[in-house]
């Protein structure tokens, strides 16, 4: 059964490099969203088991996404993907429930590592 991931980012390139990044032997059914509203309207379709988060985006941004996740006590496995690797961001994002950080340009290698460490893949 395919696993229902959504792709939050506001660049259409960056949420096509995550998607390409994807394991190509995991199977998933993938939705992307532009901003956190999208996301949060993807998760509640159950359309986000697996969310893949951009920080910095309009509308709603990534931290926002995490505090109406965690305000909300919604259960979705976070990877934050984000170019602002500033030790303060990945320590906000993980008080706020994110299960990991992955800095930009993505690789499948750090995707795989983070859902073989957690036993998602």
């Amino acid at each position: 059964m395919a696993v229902p991931i959504t792709v939050v980012d506001d660049s259409k390139i960056s949420r096509k490099m995550v998607i390409r990044a994807l394991p190509t032997h995991w199977k998933v059914d993938i939705t992307q969203a532009e901003h956190g509203k999208e996301a949060m309207t993807a998760y509640r379709e159950g359309k986000a088991e697996v969310m893949f988060l951009d920080l910095t985006m309009p509308v709603m941004d990534g931290y926002e996404v995490l505090e109406q996740l965690q305000k909300e006590q919604l259960n979705t496995f976070v990877i934050v993907i984000s170019a602002d690797i500033q030790p303060e961001a990945q320590a906000r994002v993980k008080k706020l429930g994110a299960m990991a950080f992955i800095k930009k340009p993505v690789k499948t290698t750090d995707i795989e590592n983070v859902l073989r460490e957690y036993g998602i893949i």
